[in-house]
């Protein structure tokens, strides 16, 4: 029979031949380093026979399917170990992740972190073994023979719609419902460990029973897992929820509702200092500022398509807009987004094609009814601001719109580090606007990302439906993946608003509109950079620039004119006059990551002088205070 392989050529193989024997047939080396395959696109064992005429890939620890597959089978390990030193465990969903595996599991005793490192030692004991993870196909009566003494199998059978194929997985004395795939032997599965447990749902239903579920990981190396593990400690150092609560940036407040962040004066001052940084930039790439309301009536919401299409994430409430002896009620929804505002601002006024490009920008703060299940932090709350604009052009001016914008998206975050991705998502299936517009808006979007030489990726029809986009992915100080900046092509609202302009022809065309959103939202933006900084924000952003520390009594008066003359530059500082030790002031402003600590004694006050510090740097020695006070104003916006 012949075999296909991804680069085109082909094999000639006996019929009957499995996965590993294709990968023979491409070389030893290859046969020694696959761990499972696809045929014809699908995941399949090394075991699995090959049909005549198929498309066969090997799929090996290089390739991005590998750390999913063997994270699986260190699953069925882990589940095969618990039950081995558990009898009559209860065995339920046992799926790899994006970080590792879980197992969900209903147990005679409780488990803790304490039974982990026995766990661990079992499971070693289990991969050294290298059993084969052998594939079976059954029926429904079998499935339910093999698994008589498991009741969550036993239901999961039932679910299991008729006539679909099922299939099991042997290891050993361990046997799971599963589809697969697997690593061919035990002994392939890299070097793992187990994290935390959780309380999860039986089929994610609160109505049915609690199970406990085991997280743990797997890599392929040693040094692959430590690196994981160390960013996983650098990530709960990092946690802005802990570090937003420690520096005094935002609280939440049960009583306030769920996912509505409070902003304490730091945090004010670091938002409006972002706001101000950015707000200053735009105005000079000629956009123009707006301001709308945080509530419409409903019928803004039916006009944008928002009733239908988002109602059960948006808050609706009745106003009675008549008397108590004769109401009159109006339903009106509070904004999830800022563009049908600006839309309504652009229809205020005739336009003609030499008006445009008209560029609306806003600080809108939004609210949408996120599940509290998902609410994190600032990361995803229900209330947040975003740092909205909407561009309205003429089809022409779409690339140097979508150019320039990227410009900006690269101006914002190299001034924070941030490396960053492109992702362009074009049309899905259920979608507006002719062929013609969706190749016209899509070529324009590769076009800008390659006029700016920005690298992107495809991804296939997961556009909006009302046109496709850009997304900006950003990778922070220990390597892990945001999403802030967009840009969105939109053929939907300005038709559904009936929005206009004069052509040169004196004709009237439908104007085009961009969305655009650089940090996004500026909470998860905020979120973001204090995990990024670990908290410690760079000078020109902390919310307190300088804590001024008179070492006596007699030196207060000397710190506070110091401290005026910082204020007065556009410094942000504090002034530590208590009746502490010096140890005890210099803690404090190193817990609150201040940059800079200025100490003020005898010497200083005869010589003019102070005495730095920097957060990390530690002293840095006398300075002059003109040299200082300009370090401060260099910083100010």
């Amino acid at each position: 029979m012949i075999v296909n392989l991804p680069d085109g050529s082909q094999k000639q193989l006996e019929e009957g031949a499995t996965v590993a024997d294709v990968a023979t047939s491409i070389g030893a080396g290859l046969a020694r380093a696959a761990l499972a395959g696809k045929i014809d696109g699908n995941f399949a064992d090394l075991t699995s026979v090959v049909p005549d005429g198929a498309t066969v890939e090997i799929i090996t620890a290089k390739s991005p399917e590998a750390l999913g597959i063997m994270r699986h089978s260190a699953a069925h390990v882990m589940a095969e170990a618990v039950q081995e030193l558990f009898p009559g465990a209860q065995i339920g969903f046992g799926p790899q992740t994006d970080d590792g595996f879980f197992y969900d599991f209903a147990l005679p005793s409780p488990i803790s972190t304490d039974n982990f490192a026995a766990i661990e030692e079992k499971m070693a004991e289990i991969v050294k073994r290298d059993e084969p993870f052998v594939r079976e196909v059954v029926s429904r009566d079998e499935a339910k023979r093999i698994f008589a003494d498991q009741r969550l199998k036993l239901e999961h059978i039932d679910d299991i719609p008729e006539g679909e194929e099922i299939s099991i997985y042997r290891h050993g004395n361990f046997v799971d419902l599963c589809s697969g795939p697997h690593v061919a032997r035990a002994g392939m599965i890299g070097p793992f460990k187990l994290m935390k447990t959780a309380g999860a749902y039986w089929k994610g239903d609160s109505n049915n029973e609690m199970l406990t579920r085991i997280y743990g990981t797997a890599f392929f190396d040693k040094k692959a897992l430590k690196e994981h593990l160390h960013n996983l400690e650098e990530a709960e150092k990092r946690d802005h929820r802990k570090l937003g609560r420690e520096l005094g940036i935002y609280m939440m407040d049960p009583m306030a509702g769920v996912g509505l962040p409070m902003y304490l004066p730091k945090g004010a001052r670091i938002i409006r200092t972002l706001q101000e940084w950015l707000r200053r930039d735009l105005y000079q790439r000629g956009y123009e500022e707006v301001i709308t309301p945080h509530i419409y009536n409903a019928d803004v919401w039916k006009t944008s398509g928002h009733y239908g299409f988002y109602h059960d994430n948006m808050y609706f409430f009745q106003i009675n807009e008549g008397t108590d002896e004769e109401p009159r009620y109006s339903e009106y929804g509070v904004k999830p987004m800022n563009c049908p505002g600006h839309v309504m601002l652009y229809k205020n006024d005739l336009h003609s094609y030499r008006d445009l490009p008209l560029r609306y920008f806003e600080f809108g703060t939004v609210y949408r009814h996120e599940m509290s299940g998902v609410v994190h932090g600032l990361l995803r709350a229900r209330g947040f601001t975003q740092d909205d604009a909407h561009v309205f052009c003429t089809k022409d001016q779409v690339v140097d719109e979508v150019v320039a914008i990227l410009e900006l998206v690269n101006y914002i975050m190299s001034t924070f580090g941030f490396t960053y991705e492109a992702e362009i998502s074009t049309r899905p299936e259920k979608s507006i606007g002719t062929d013609e517009m969706w190749e016209h808006a899509t070529d324009s979007l590769k076009k800008a990302c390659e006029i700016r030489g920005l690298a992107y990726d495809i991804n296939e029809g997961d556009g909006a439906f009302y046109g496709p986009k850009i997304d900006i992915k950003v990778k922070d100080a220990i390597g892990r993946t945001w999403q802030c900046s967009t840009v969105q092509i939109d053929f939907n609202m300005p038709m559904r608003f009936g929005l206009t302009y004069r052509t040169a022809e004196n004709t009237e065309e439908t104007p085009w509109m961009l969305h655009r959103a650089i940090f996004g939202s500026i909470e998860r933006f905020l979120g973001i950079l204090i995990e990024h900084y670990a908290g410690a924000l760079p000078l020109w952003l902390a919310p307190v620039q300088v804590a001024v520390m008179p070492i006596a009594d007699r030196h207060k008066e000397a710190a506070a004119e110091f401290a005026g003359e910082l204020w007065a530059v556009g410094g942000r500082v504090e002034v530590y006059d208590q009746n502490e030790p010096m140890k005890v002031k210099i803690a404090k402003a190193q817990h609150d990551k201040i940059p800079y600590m200025i100490i003020i004694g005898d010497n200083e006050m005869e010589e003019k002088t102070v005495s730095v510090r920097e957060r990390s740097e530690g002293d840095l020695g006398q300075w002059d205070r003109a040299k200082f006070i300009d370090v401060i104003r260099d910083a100010a916006l």
